[in-house]
């Protein structure tokens, strides 16, 4: 175990161009090191923000281990998408965001340097970006993840969600779309995916989307390092979980 002696954390507050608002982001950077570090974009769940993984787990000292940078960008209750009424969510995580970091810190910006994940909608998030775009990384990974937006959009009675869902989608139908995990996982190329993983607590609400998306992931050939045991969708298995995620996603120095 290497002795912590600490790691620059930052609150970013920026302009949005393509929110057209000011937002913020924490981040995490090595505070060691000429060469950039690797970077994982770490995403939140539907009830967070940017600060919830700094706030609820030790991440900060995770990623020390590893000597990887982390950065934790807010997208509200968005879903990580466009919103049909509201703002441009996924165009500034997946255009924005990056282009921002690049020139903001110092973090490395290949491929087999680059890795996302999240919880909740942030696994969601994390998956759709991966498949919807996986030139841009090595590896990606999902917690407890809502991976069946589908099934969100059409039978989820929940009143938060129905209220949530016109701004969201308005009139698209998620099923069969790029917004569709399933959808994308069974249409993707195997050979071009990074390297995923999920992990989902058996006593979690979403424990069978998580199932569904596995099965999918093996129906379409496609390679998934999934596990399914005790957990419920709270913090003290996200924080067990994401050191494992870490352990796969980076061998320890």
């Amino acid at each position: 175990m290497r002795k912590f002696v600490g790691m620059a954390v930052i609150r970013c507050d920026f302009f949005a161009e393509t929110l057209e608002l000011s937002t913020s982001m924490t981040v995490l950077l090595p505070d060691e090191g000429a060469t950039p570090p690797p970077v994982l974009y770490l995403l939140h769940g539907l009830s967070d923000d940017h600060t919830a993984w700094t706030r609820f787990t030790s991440i900060e000292r995770y990623a020390y281990d590893k000597g990887l940078a982390v950065v934790m960008p807010q997208v509200h209750r968005s879903f990580y998408a466009d919103e049909a009424v509201g703002l441009r969510f996924w165009d500034f995580l997946t255009a924005e965001l990056p282009a921002v970091v690049d020139r903001f810190f110092k973090v490395s910006a290949r491929r087999e340097d680059t890795y996302v994940a999240g919880l909740s909608m942030g696994g969601y998030g994390a998956f759709k970006w991966a498949l919807r775009e996986p030139a841009r990384f090595t590896a990606a990974a999902s917690l407890s993840g809502a991976l069946d937006l589908a099934y969100i959009q059409e039978s989820d009675l929940r009143p938060h969600i129905r209220e949530l869902a016109p701004r969201v989608f308005g009139d698209r139908r998620v099923r069969g779309g790029d917004a569709d995990l399933l959808h994308l996982i069974r249409t993707a190329e195997p050979a071009e995916l990074p390297r995923l993983m999920l992990r989902c607590g058996t006593e979690d609400h979403l424990v069978e989307q998580n199932e569904r998306f596995v099965a999918a992931a093996a129906d379409a050939g496609v390679s998934l390092d999934a596990d399914f045991g005790p957990g419920e969708h709270v913090w003290q298995y996200w924080d067990d979980q994401i050191r494992v995620v870490l352990d796969w996603m980076i061998p320890k120095r």
